[in-house]
């Protein structure tokens, strides 16, 4: 998938291009940085206890310092650019995790900021540019623009992609499906003659979702329905080595070096513009109405599914309202501050408080069982087989992934 170019900036600010070839070379290592981005942040998080803050904050660092040696070349380096690619793919999963696990942000709104930052960044960018294309970052404002739309849409991109997790319930592996057709529909569009910046740019967001899920599919335990239980080092080593030998092969064999700023697109038809922007658009709104269908589809969360004491209960999805609305509110809030504490603990990577948290919630809600249960059976069935999963993720499989999955369905549930 290639891009237009506009005119180039004035002589003295113009650069050799500061960005690869788009081939599928240029994809396939985009996907891997992706999943690494899930993944390693997920291991150095959790799995090394350095707390979710802390390692945002020690990648804003190593990002800075990595964006640096890619500003300061003058030309496309394999080497510095993936490099940067990997190291803000982390940071941007790790912005959005702070929002959603330190903060308590919902993942909608979350997604909603980011898609409007993102709108903010293309409009200014074209504002002061007139051209969003890949094949013109040949000057600094132009490198600028182009890293700051990058973070965005790793951003937008993970919050966008655990969204769509917590709306159907869908596995990781079922969920790579969604992004990986709506690829599909915007590579046929490019190839018909649709507007290649566009087309461009909406498959790099959709690529984040696509390799976050890909990495939760190869890290999660190996259990029916769930993942290939390699573990987030496992699979965190698996990628960065796929992405150096990929990169030390560009490097030796400049097959993705940009050689003109002037270019033309291979398929664009500019009659054909708008009608396939319809066709995109159209795939966008069936989409919609696919989360929408699995959402009210019953179902339990990834990381619940088949738990608890009655599986058919298991199996039965309720809205919060539906979940609460006979169980008296101090109770619901007792359980809810209870759960905070876990996706607190969580976040920091402090896996003896996240056992102590679920330890004090489960006695408050063993304690509670005889006044509840009688309040309403069904929902008790369905909180309880959700509180089986959690339990479980954090005492047996203690996979932070599953751990997560597990706290983010409750705190939904209880609202």
């Amino acid at each position: 998938m290639t891009t237009n170019t506009a005119s180039r900036p004035a002589a003295a600010r113009v650069l050799l291009n500061k960005v690869p070839e788009v081939t599928v070379w240029f994809w396939l290592i985009k996907i891997l940085c992706t999943t690494v981005g899930e993944s390693f942040a997920d291991w150095i998080n959790m799995q090394l206890g350095v707390g979710l803050v802390n390692t945002a904050i020690i990648f804003t660092v190593v990002f800075a310092a990595v964006l640096a040696w890619q500003v300061s070349t003058s030309r496309y380096r394999p080497a510095a650019y993936w490099l940067t690619v990997v190291v803000v793919s982390v940071t941007g999963t790790l912005y959005t995790d702070i929002l959603t696990d330190q903060l308590g942000v919902p993942l909608w709104i979350s997604t909603s900021v980011f898609t409007v930052a993102l709108v903010v960044v293309f409009g200014i960018w074209w504002a002061r540019e007139r051209t969003l294309s890949i094949h013109s970052i040949v000057s600094r404002p132009r490198e600028a623009f182009y890293w700051l739309a990058v973070l965005v849409t790793f951003a937008l991109g993970t919050a966008a992609g655990d969204w769509t997790l917590e709306l159907t319930g869908w596995s990781p592996g079922v969920s790579v499906l969604l992004p990986l057709a709506l690829i599909a529909i915007i590579v046929g569009c490019w190839r018909l003659g649709a507007n290649p910046v566009l087309a461009f740019w909406l498959a790099y967001i959709l690529t984040r979702p696509l390799g976050a899920n890909l990495g939760d599919w190869l890290a999660s335990p190996k259990v029916p329905d769930q993942g290939l239980g390699l573990g987030t080092l496992v699979t965190s080593i698996i990628f960065l080595s796929a992405i150096l030998a990929t990169v030390v092969y560009l490097t030796l064999t400049k097959k993705d070096v940009i050689e003109t700023h002037e270019r033309t697109a291979k398929y664009h038809q500019r009659k054909r513009e708008w009608p396939l922007v319809g066709v995109m658009a159209a795939a966008t709104i069936a989409a919609g109405i696919l989360l929408n269908w699995a959402s009210a589809q019953p179902h339990a969360n990834a990381a619940a599914e088949g738990e608890g004491p009655n599986p058919a209960e298991a199996n039965v999805h309720m809205s919060s309202a539906e979940a609460t609305a006979h169980f008296p509110k101090a109770d619901v809030t007792q359980f809810r501050t209870l759960v905070g504490t876990m996706n607190a603990d969580l976040g920091k990577g402090d896996q003896a408080g996240l056992n102590t948290a679920v330890n004090a919630y489960e006695t408050a809600w063993d304690d509670d069982e005889s006044t509840l249960k009688p309040l309403d059976g069904r929902a008790w069935d369905y909180i309880d087989s959700q509180n089986d999963a959690l339990f479980s993720s954090v005492r047996d499989t203690k996979d932070p992934t599953a751990e997560k999955q597990a706290i983010q369905a409750l705190l939904t549930t209880l609202g």
